[in-house]
Parts: structure tokens; C-alpha cells; sequence
């Protein structure tokens, strides 16, 4: 048996004590033993009580609680990653950006800031075994950036959860020998429906594109059987829920509850169906879609190349903004689900690997979009451009309608909305579970009631939600799409890096991979996290405020007023990184220094401030270190 003495600025790796005022020796003593030709080592820090604080209680330095396999995480920041925007949003920009031009500024923004973020959040997560919120012991005076993200997942959960409860409907609606959107007639259907067979390039005419055609079966029953939207003359005339939108929205917030209650013992069981049962689906939709008449011109269309669109920057501001929110950095479920892994678990494969698999994701799905979109070109003699759309008109419009016509359509219908059901309640299950792991680690009365802080979050959503299942609840669910989670994300991811990269340091946040994992990130990691990422987020959060205008759908435009509800909604997540930061401050002893350093040092060297030590946050090489 060997034993080796470390400097203290070499400490072994082991997961960092918990900020209750824990002082760690100088010197840690590291046992090494053989045992038929491999290497056992072991490390035990002593820790001793603060002379500045209270020491750490049992209960306090209690193992965290981990997935019960690898596999588990893994589908789970895929289940996450992957959701309705990978096959309702992605296929259709990159068709209209240019086809396979599209993918240069997309795997370019991908290597140079989504992987980076990416990385950081799950290696930030997994070392400090912490939610969104209290990560930030590492810099105190940014745990307001955690607040805000937090909010942000609780937002998203508050209209996400609505279009779960719209596939679940069209689920059960599928379930019938003959579709209830493939003929007029129906008790929602206007006198002005047309049957699909009827329309055509010559028929529509002046111009009107089929996707934007709202008289068909399928957008009538969409917009009139589902949503009643003609019963309702604005954002400011909502009427009562729908009673069928509210029993779906109330099996989709069981399903979330059951599934997150235990805690990742619980949610790393479900995706092994909700993140696999997707790709699945996609490639019997695939198969089917390539045996369609046109579908190769579909096809062709989605691929085609067409580099001058480069010249255009919205083709890469469409890129950047892709990019950013299919990986899913930023609303804290990385660092949530990160926090659960083994403390030496290689978390810098696993961002490859999973950050891949979901672009992968989305550029094969494209592929059975568009042999679908090909064949409804070609039933109706228009072009591609014609019924090509993204977000619900296609899931919801489009491709039902292509489905309908096609034989036991009965099948194919559930298959799909079974596609975009899974699609979608793994992506909430991530949500919600950055909103309890984040606020729990905070409040440990919180984590000590789990199952009821569960349920008042799943219950909480589904109240707010009502209000986006009214007959006008598609104005509000597009107000909340459009400021809950657009430039609020941008801007607290923004703060983040910044946090991570420049005041905690590159420097110190590579010896904590190196500490976990036995390798320091590679220069190329170190450049993206303190100069490239926060350069890429600072241009996007920019492009996304220069590129706002007023709110509309379809042909509606929403009224001064609700534009400024939505940015109220979006600065009500935003202020919390200024208005912690000013709290913190004030509450800290000290003078104005001593208190800048408390905010700015890492809560397990705050001893250091108060003895008067040379704080390296104020020092050049800090600031200068890669």
C-alpha cells in the first residue's frame, strides 16, 4: 500500500462538500493498493468545524441520490432534447433556408456554442451535485440567473403541457374506422368547408398557399372542432375551458406527476418508452412515407442546395436560435438531471453523444415530413412551398390530413400522435423536474415533502393552463410561446456563461472536469466557454430583440397591450439576476470590497475574505486565465 501526499491545490476526486461552513485540511492523504493487478484509491477529507459558521449536520452530508443505470440520464437529456420543435420546426427551416446550405451554419453554431453549453451545464450539474439555483455556491451574487431559469422551465410548463393534451385528443379522436377530419359535415364544420379532393393549384388561386387554406376538414376540425377559436373574438375574449381539452390536460398532468413523484428512481424508468418510442414511430413513418406517390419530390425539395440563401442573416439568426433551443441549454434540466449522475461519471462523452443524436434526430425527421409534404404536393398539383409549414398547422393540419387519405389511416394517425405524445411528456417531465430539483436543493422543506411540492407544481401548471385551453387559449398559449421562453432563455444563459467562464474562472471550472473525470477540457473547450459562446449568445439575445415585432396568428394581431404583457412576463423572470445580485450585496458584511468579494468568491473560501487573504477574483491573472 502506497501513500501519496497531494498539495491542496491538487484534491482528490471526490464530489465537493456542501456549503455549511466545512473546512477542509491542507493535506489529503490518497491510498493506493494493488489487488490483482488493478488500483484501488481511496480519499478521505476530514473536515472540521468553521470557526465562521455552524458544522455540517448528517442529514446535510447525505449522499445525493443517483440514476439507478447510465442509461437512465442518457435517455432522459435525450428524451428532453428531442421534442415537438425537432419534427414540427427544423425540417421546415432548413427547407426554407436553403436545404442543405441550412446545415453549415447549423453544425457551426452547434460545435462552437451548442456542445460547449451543453457540456457546461452537465459538468457544472454533476460537480456540484446541485439544482439550478444553489450550483451557483460556486459565484453567489449569480444565483439569481438560477431563479430565472427555474421560472423560465415553469412558463414553458404552463402552455407545453396544453399541446400534450392536444395529441392526447387527437389520439382518442383517431380512434375510429373513419377520421373525424377527413370530411365535411361534421357538427364544427363551417358552410364554407371544401372538400380536399376539390382543391387544387387552379381552385385556390390569387396566390393562397394549401397550408395557409383554412377551410379544409382537417384545419376546420383543428381550429373549430379543437380549439373553437370562431367563438372567440380575441386575447381579450377567452370564454370557460373545454371540458374535453381539460379531462386530456388532466391525464397528461397524472402521467407527469406519477412519473416525477419518486424522483429519478421514477422519471429514468418512463423515457425507456417516451424517449426510444419516437425513433420508432419515425422510421415506420419513414418507410411508409418513401412508398408515396411524390414523395421523392418532397424529398429533393428538403435537400436541395441553395448557398446564396447564405448572404441572408437571418438564414443563421434562424440557425443560432435552432440551435440554442433544440439542444435545451438554459432552462436548467441539464444541470438538474446532471446533479444525479456519479460523481465520476464522464459527462463530456456523454454531451457528445447525446447533443449529436438529437441534430441527428432532427435532420432525419425531416426526411418523413417531407415525403409526406411530397405526396400532398402531389395530390393536389401545387408546389412544395404550398403545403410546406411548421409548428401546429403541420402536426396538426397538414400531416393529419396526409394521413387520412392514405389505407388504414386509422393506424398511421395513432401511430403519429402517439409520436408527438412521447415527444412532448418527456420534454415536460424535464421541465418540472428543474423546477423541484432546483427549488428543493434550495429549500430543504421542500425536498424533505417531495411527493406534495410534485404535485403542487403539476397543479399549479395545469390551473394556468386552463386559461390556454378557452376558445381563445391559442392567443394566449402563442403570447406565452413567443416571451416565456424566448429572449428571458437567451439572456439567462448569457448571464451564465459569464458567470461560469469569467468570474468562477475557465481555469478553476477545468480542474473541477479534471477533478471528476481525471482530464482537463481540451483548449478548444476552454476558448468556447470564455470568449466564443458568450460572444454567439450576446449577438443572438441581440438579433432577438432588434427582430421583435408585434404578435400575430395567422391573421390576427394581437393588440398593443398583450405585447406588453408578454414582455412584462418575460421581465418577471429576468429581474431576478439584478435584484438577487443587489441583495446579496446588501447582505453581506463588511466594506465595499469585502462585500464584492463575498459576492464574487466561491461560498466555501468566504473564511478566506474575512481574514483578510489576497482574493483571486481581484487579481489580473484570474481574469486573464485559460
Amino acid at each position: 500500500m502506497n501513500i501519496q501526499v497531494l498539495p491542496d491545490h491538487k484534491l482528490s476526486s471526490v464530489a465537493p462538500l456542501k456549503s455549511c461552513n466545512v473546512e477542509k485540511k491542507e493535506v489529503e492523504l490518497i491510498l493506493v493498493k494493488d489487488q490483482n493487478g488493478v488500483q484501488y484509491t481511496s480519499s478521505t477529507i476530514m473536515p472540521t468545524p468553521s470557526t465562521h459558521g455552524t458544522p455540517c449536520t448528517a442529514e446535510e452530508l447525505e449522499e445525493r441520490e443517483t440514476w439507478g443505470k447510465k442509461i437512465d440520464f442518457l435517455l432522459s437529456v435525450i428524451g428532453f432534447a428531442v421534442d415537438l420543435a425537432n419534427v414540427w420546426r427544423f425540417p421546415y427551416l432548413c427547407y426554407k433556408n436553403g436545404g442543405g446550405a441550412f446545415l453549415i451554419p447549423y453544425i457551426l453554431f452547434l460545435v462552437i456554442a451548442g456542445m460547449p453549453l451543453f457540456y457546461m451545464e452537465l459538468a457544472l450539474g454533476q460537480y456540484n451535485r446541485e439544482g439550478a439555483a444553489t450550483v451557483w455556491k460556486i459565484c453567489p451574487v449569480f444565483k439569481g440567473v438560477g431563479y430565472t431559469v427555474i421560472i423560465i422551465a415553469l412558463y414553458v410548463g404552463f402552455y407545453y403541457n396544453v399541446i400534450i393534451a392536444w395529441s392526447l385528443y387527437y389520439l382518442f379522436s383517431s380512434m375510429t374506422s373513419e377520421l373525424p377530419w377527413l370530411h365535411c359535415g361534421n357538427a364544427w364544420n363551417s358552410p364554407n368547408c371544401t372538400d380536399p379532393k376539390l382543391l387544387n393549384g387552379s381552385f385556390l388561386g390569387n396566390g393562397t398557399s394549401y397550408a395557409k387554406y383554412k377551410m379544409t376538414p382537417a384545419a376546420e376540425f383543428y381550429e373549430r372542432g379543437v380549439l373553437h377559436l370562431h367563438e372567440s373574438r380575441g386575447i381579450q375574449d377567452l370564454g370557460m375551458p373545454r371540458w374535453e381539452l381539460v379531462l386530456c390536460l388532466v391525464a397528461v398532468v397524472f402521467l407527469l406527476y406519477f412519473s416525477l413523484w419518486k424522483g429519478v428512481k421514477s422519471s429514468g424508468k418512463v423515457v425507456y418508452i417516451t424517449a426510444t418510442m419516437p425513433y420508432v414511430v419515425l422510421f415506420v413513418l419513414l418507410i411508409r412515407g418513401i412508398t408515396l406517390p411524390g414523395a421523392m419530390d418532397g424529398i429533393r425539395a428538403y435537400l436541395h442546395i441553395d448557398f446564396k440563401q447564405l448572404n441572408d442573416p437571418k438564414v443563421w439568426i434562424d440557425a443560432a436560435t435552432q440551435i440554442f433551443y433544440s439542444l435545451g441549454a438554459g432552462f436548467g434540466v441539464l444541470i438538474a438531471f446532471a446533479s444525479y449522475n456519479k460523481f465520476d461519471n464522464n459527462c463530456y462523452r456523454d454531451a457528445i453523444l447525446t447533443s449529436t443524436v438529437n441534430c441527428v434526430t432532427s435532420f432525419f425527421s425531416g426526411f418523413a415530413i417531407f415525403s409526406v409534404l411530397g405526396y400532398m404536393a402531389y395530390k393536389h398539383g401545387v408546389r412544395i412551398e404550398d403545403v410546406a409549414t411548421e409548428g401546429a398547422g403541420l402536426v396538426f393540419i397538414i400531416y393529419p390530413e396526409a394521413i387520412s387519405t392514405l389505407p388504414g389511416s386509422t393506424f398511421w394517425a395513432i401511430v403519429f400522435f402517439i409520436m408527438l405524445l412521447t415527444l412532448g411528456i418527456d420534454s415536460s417531465m424535464g421541465g418540472m423536474e428543474a423546477v423541484i430539483t432546483g427549488l428543493s436543493d434550495d429549500f430543504k422543506i421542500l425536498k424533505k415533502n417531495r411527493k406534495l411540492f410534485t404535485f403542487a407544481t403539476a397543479f399549479g401548471t395545469f390551473l394556468v393552463a386552463l386559461f390556454c385551453i378557452t376558445n381563445g387559449g391559442i392567443y394566449v398559449l402563442t403570447l406565452l410561446d413567443n416571451y416565456a421562453a424566448g429572449t428571458s432563455i437567451l439572456f439567462g444563459v448569457l448571464i451564465e456563461a459569464i458567470g461560469v467562464s469569467w468570474f468562477y474562472g475557465v481555469d478553476r471550472f477545468s480542474e473541477d472536469i479534471e477533478r471528476m473525470m481525471g482530464f482537463k477540457p481540451g483548449l478548444y473547450w476552454r476558448l468556447c466557454w470564455k470568449f466564443v459562446s458568450p460572444t454567439f449568445l450576446l449577438v443572438v439575445v441581440i438579433a432577438s430583440i432588434v427582430t421583435s415585432t408585434g404578435l400575430s396568428y395567422d391573421d390576427y394581431v394581437f393588440p398593443s397591450w398583450s405585447n406588453v404583457i408578454g414582455w412584462g412576463v418575460a421581465l418577471s423572470s429576468m429581474m431576478f439576476v439584478p435584484i438577487y445580485a443587489i441583495y446579496k450585496f446588501l447582505s453581506m458584511p463588511g466594506t465595499f470590497k469585502q462585500r464584492i468579494a463575498y459576492c464574487i468568491t466561491p461560498e466555501h473560501e468566504h473564511h478566506l475574505v474575512a481574514e483578510g487573504a489576497t482574493i483571486r477574483q481581484f487579481t489580473l491573472k484570474h481574469w486573464l486565465a485559460i
